[in-house]
């Protein structure tokens, strides 16, 4: 069980203790043991669900808790809801970009979420995300850790421009795509895609223009997804994994004839993807509500929808999700239980409300912080903010802070 001391939680183990490092409590005749990795490691071997589990294209939802904090929250959240039965929850997610940045380990993020799991009870199966993934160097430490949900990110690979460059310009960049990793050329390409596709209400024809923008664009992430996909298979070694392909952090929107070229690369080349996270139209920032015209999205949703369908093997995926509320019902409404929501913001911010409301202090050091570093990190993110919007903390009463996440 969990135990709250001075110290803050700690595991109280009762009976055989013989695989568990801590001190004895003789009032309560237990072992009180911290919540280390060491620990965590033992308690998975006794207890098979606190070890996180794939979870398929069942309907599931990210719980991004960047302070190791949020996973009880997470769960009374989903209780509130009807549990499992609506959504799956990954409890355990954060980026290889987030780790870097604040220091944690994807070990800890695993070992945080799995302690509120143990103490919140929580049976049902859930998942752990090794997120945005972009290179093979970065795996070993996920795949060490235990975890059954990559996203491979191949944005440094995707070609934006390919969006509004000429045909010339076109062709010419086609003719040095790596075609010995893309299993083709361009003439069997032509042959592959050169028919009218019908799907659900939707019917798809690549011009030679169109297949040469979808080639120029996804080539080399298509290239660089089947490398990483065939590096985590040997280092699983026959273990089942979930794997997301995402390209939603790129400068302009997948188009309804990249995504069904994406897909269809992807079954042909053998790549079992889960999830798959399009660019949609619109703006996802971070912490904010959707950016954009909520007819145009859905109209593109529709047409996602339909792919989505036709390969009957994927969800879709929605990133930067976090504090989407405006867009939340047309997600329901289209994609039912075909879909996978990724946060992280929400948890954050409003940690962050509490903090502004019970420790101005610290929150004025968090604030000078961000807004120290907003130019440097902003660079991993497409954001529209501008920092002459937030004021600095000595322009600020303490009853004023909480204003600033609205």
């Amino acid at each position: 069980m969990m135990r709250m001391s001075d110290g803050g939680r700690k595991l109280a183990v009762k009976g055989d203790g013989s695989s568990f490092e801590g001190e004895p409590h003789p009032e309560s005749a237990s072992l009180l043991c911290p919540l280390t990795a060491d620990n965590a490691r033992a308690l998975r071997a006794r207890l098979p669900w606190l070890t996180p589990a794939p979870l398929g294209v069942r309907a599931s939802f990210g719980f991004g808790d960047r302070l190791g904090l949020a996973t009880a929250g997470h769960i009374a959240a989903l209780r509130a809801v009807g549990g499992v039965g609506g959504m799956a929850p990954i409890f355990a997610q954060q980026s290889v970009r987030e780790n870097s940045r604040i220091g944690r380990t994807p070990q800890q993020v695993l070992d945080d979420a799995m302690w509120g799991v143990f103490q919140e009870g929580w049976r049902d199966p859930w998942g752990a995300d090794a997120d945005h993934l972009k290179e093979a160097s970065e795996l070993t430490a996920f795949v060490r850790a235990g975890y059954t949900f990559f996203t491979i990110d191949p944005s440094d690979y995707v070609d934006d421009d390919a969006q509004t460059d000429a045909s010339e310009v076109l062709r010419e960049k086609a003719s040095h795509l790596p075609w010995e990793e893309l299993d083709s050329d361009l003439t069997g390409y032509r042959q592959r895609y050169g028919k009218e596709f019908h799907l659900e209400g939707l019917t798809l024809e690549f011009d030679e223009i169109t297949l040469l923008r979808a080639l120029v664009k996804y080539g080399r992430a298509l290239a660089h997804t089947t490398v990483l996909y065939r590096e985590l298979v040997e280092r699983l070694s026959g273990k089942t994994f979930d794997l997301e392909l995402s390209v939603d952090e790129t400068e302009v929107p997948t188009s309804c004839h990249e995504h069904f070229f994406l897909a269809n690369e992807l079954q042909l080349r053998g790549v079992p993807v889960v999830s798959l996270a399009p660019r949609f139209v619109g703006k996802f920032q971070k912490g904010v509500d959707y950016l954009g015209d909520r007819r145009s999205f859905a109209a593109e949703l529709v047409g996602h929808r339909a792919i989505m369908r036709h390969f009957d093997s994927y969800k879709l995926s929605v990133h930067t999700g976090s504090d989407k509320f405006s867009i939340y019902p047309i997600l329901a409404e289209h994609l039912g239980k075909r879909i996978h929501v990724k946060t992280a913001g929400t948890s954050y911010l409003e940690a962050l409300r509490v903090v502004a409301s019970k420790a101005p202090s610290l929150f004025r050091d968090i604030l000078g912080v961000a807004r120290a570093h907003f130019e440097q990190d902003r660079a991993s993110y497409y954001l529209d903010a501008e920092l002459e919007r937030v004021p600095a903390p000595v322009d600020l009463e303490d009853a004023a802070l909480p204003e600033l996440l609205q």
